[in-house]
């Protein structure tokens, strides 16, 4: 890997209001990306989704409580902090969003650029909302992108896949790998991952979705060290 990466976490936070699939897993592999980055002196990122106690920035039909308040993420609440096993260290950056992307309404951007960082390993919550939203405009923004496929989840797993397999698609500058496979990334050791060489190439209908992830899994799997 080069030396301008930047680990992001996207929203490994409290919030308990969604069940999501194998998150003990994925929470275990992000600490472990997260020890390998300091390590290696790469920038560590995290952001946090936060919703006005009030509701006063939500957008238009987002679910609200009895109060009129967010029904989740709300302000002021526990539910709204990091994680305790990846609780950020005093020089890392948190960045608080109010929307899907990371960089709607954020300095992001501008934070990265200053830093000099040009390729993104991204992990974290939701698969398919925050996680597939920042990608995306990390794509348009320029940037190299680095998913990490098992340090990722949403509610179903249907929806993971279905994220990977779009971003898999239409991001072209991007690079899927699994989390053993960033680590040794990470410490500049020869490591597999998916690069998509053409447009839509995991094009697939609904009755072929189940084929679609195996052929998406052999090319993220390591069959012999």
């Amino acid at each position: 890997m080069n030396n301008k990466n930047a680990l992001l976490i996207i929203d490994m936070q409290q919030e308990d209001g969604f069940v999501l699939e194998h998150f003990d897993t994925v929470a275990a592999n992000t600490v472990a990306l997260l020890k390998t980055a300091r390590r290696q002196r790469v920038p560590v990122i995290y952001t946090r989704h936060i919703n006005q106690a009030d509701g006063s920035n939500l957008p238009r039909g987002e679910p609200r409580a009895a109060d009129g308040g967010p029904s989740s993420y709300r302000a002021g609440t526990r539910q709204v902090e990091i994680l305790e096993l990846l609780a950020p260290q005093p020089d890392e950056l948190v960045i608080d969003k109010s929307r899907y992307s990371a960089f709607h309404r954020t300095d992001l951007d501008g934070r990265l650029k200053a830093l000099g960082v040009d390729t993104l390993i991204v992990c974290g919550v939701l698969t398919d909302v925050c996680v597939l939203s920042t990608v995306f405009d990390a794509f348009a923004l320029g940037y190299q992108i680095r998913l990490v496929s098992d340090a990722c989840t949403t509610t179903t797993l249907a929806g993971h896949y279905s994220a990977l397999l779009m971003m898999a698609n239409w991001i072209y500058a991007m690079e899927i790998l699994t989390g053993a496979e960033c680590l040794r990334a990470l410490e500049n050791r020869d490591y597999l991952s998916l690069i998509p060489e053409r447009p839509d190439l995991f094009a697939h209908q609904p009755h072929e979705l189940e084929r679609t992830i195996a052929r998406l899994q052999t090319h993220l799997a390591r069959t012999q060290e």
